[in-house]
């Protein structure tokens, strides 16, 4: 007779504990992208809502700006490093094939030998992450997990490119899931589309990039991916308000990736978001950091009173895939 396999549970409900965030220091105003790509700096703040975008230092790498985020978070959530049952980071600037730079950061943070590994979703990774996160905590994997999204897309662009050179920056966002007595992260929406995998890509595969000696940067249709976000996006946000039972009106924060401010306020549109609802705008100073833009953005709005504490926000990430995913959550 064969014995019954034994299952863990963990605790009913997950939600977000604390989160921290990394911002590079040398700040790169449109002043200084524009020549390169016969542009103004009224374009660029008109097509993307962007103002300045934060670069990295030589320093300022993806280990270190991800233990610098992740610490931030564990101190925010209460939370010592030796916790955690796993580090997820999120990234496709990480530029080394293996191993994943989330066993680094958590041998740097303290919490060595714990489950760490990587995840490539491109702008939806923070999302996806956060999905995993709370699924450990509630299936009793990890009692704490760190999830990181960090980014070093300056390494990745094309300084000649007119549809991508103004749009990136770097940094790292984090956050600390964990057990809650009531729901703090709803059910995810979350999906991908390959049949339109070339939208948003590296120009070569690193092979082709070594047979070539040219750098593969990123690539964007930037109208198809416009179209794409703008309309399909709206519907799986409103989807996962749906799955969470909350209504527009009953949101205080939206928290999309920050792609573009156009984007965003397509989207605020099609949700009918009341107009007490904060919408991040984190971007204008910051660029598009891929899988960091929503912990980033959330630390901001914290730090500057937009939200607080309890409150009910939506997010939602996507991207290059193309994939995407979508939760509303209760602000730490």
């Amino acid at each position: 007779m064969t014995s019954a396999i034994r299952t863990s549970t963990g605790a009913e409900h997950a939600r977000i504990l604390g989160v921290g965030g990394y911002r590079p220091s040398r700040i790169v105003p449109n002043a200084e992208i524009v020549e390169r790509i016969d542009s103004s700096d009224e374009w660029i703040r008109t097509r993307s809502g962007i103002v300045s975008r934060r670069w990295a230092t030589p320093e300022e790498t993806v280990a270190a700006m991800s233990v610098a985020a992740g610490g931030k978070a564990l101190a925010a959530a209460g939370i010592q490093a030796d916790q955690l049952g796993c580090v997820l980071v999120s990234t496709v600037s990480h530029l080394a094939q293996t191993p994943a730079i989330a066993t680094s950061v958590a041998t740097e943070l303290g919490a060595g030998g714990v489950a760490a590994f990587d995840i490539s979703a491109a702008c939806a990774g923070f999302c996806y992450g956060l999905e995993l996160a709370q699924s450990m905590v509630r299936t009793g994997s990890a009692t704490y997990v760190l999830v990181v999204g960090v980014e070093r897309l300056s390494d990745l662009t094309d300084p000649d490119d007119r549809s991508t050179a103004f749009l990136f920056g770097d940094g790292a966002g984090a956050v600390v899931v964990g057990p809650a007595d009531e729901p703090g992260i709803g059910p995810v929406v979350w999906g991908s589309d390959g049949s339109q995998a070339d939208v948003i890509r590296q120009k070569q595969t690193w092979e082709q990039a070594l047979a070539s000696g040219e750098f593969p940067h990123l690539t964007m249709e930037g109208n198809q991916v416009f179209r794409w976000a703008s309309y399909a996006m709206a519907k799986v946000a409103q989807e996962a308000l749906d799955r969470a039972g909350v209504r527009p009106e009953d949101l205080d924060a939206f928290i999309p990736h920050q792609a573009n401010n156009r984007i965003t306020d397509a989207m605020a549109k099609a949700l009918k978001l009341p107009d007490h609802v904060v919408i991040a705008r984190d971007i204008a100073e910051q660029g598009n950091t891929s899988a960091a833009s929503i912990p980033l953005a959330m630390e901001r709005m914290l730090a500057t009173a937009e939200v607080k504490s309890g409150d009910t926000a939506l997010v939602i990430g996507f991207g290059a895939g193309l994939v995407y995913a979508a939760q509303v959550i209760t602000v730490p």
